[in-house]
C-alpha cells in the first residue's frame, strides 16, 4: 500500500529569495491560476493575515480571493504582491523562433 500525501508548497518557502523565485517561476508558464495559486502559497507561507493587514484587504476576502474559485482583481493583487515583498515588473516576451 502506497501512502500519498497532499503537497502544500508554503511549507518550502522558507524566505523571500525562495518567494521569488517561486513567483517568477510560475509567472513564466503564463498561466494565471498558477500565478494566483503562488501568490497563495506565499502569503500562507508568511501568514494569510499578516498579509491581509499589509495590503489593506481582509483576511477572509484575501482567502476567497486566492483559492482555486477565486477571482481577485488585479488592484488585489498588486496590494499583496506590495506586501510579499515584491513588485511586478513587465519586460518583452522571447522572441520564438
Amino acid at each position: 500500500m502506497v501512502n500519498i500525501s497532499s503537497f502544500d508548497a508554503s511549507e518550502y518557502i522558507e524566505n523571500e529569495e525562495d518567494a521569488i523565485a517561486y513567483l517568477n517561476a510560475a509567472a513564466e508558464t503564463g498561466d494565471p491560476a498558477l500565478l494566483q495559486a503562488a501568490i497563495g502559497d506565499i502569503a500562507k507561507a508568511r501568514g494569510m493575515g499578516q498579509i491581509a493587514k499589509e495590503a489593506g484587504v481582509g483576511r477572509e476576502s484575501l482567502y476567497k480571493s486566492l483559492n482555486k474559485e477565486g477571482n481577485p482583481s488585479f488592484r488585489t493583487i498588486v496590494k499583496v504582491v506590495d506586501a510579499l515583498g515584491g513588485r511586478l515588473v513587465i519586460e518583452p516576451a522571447p522572441a520564438t523562433a
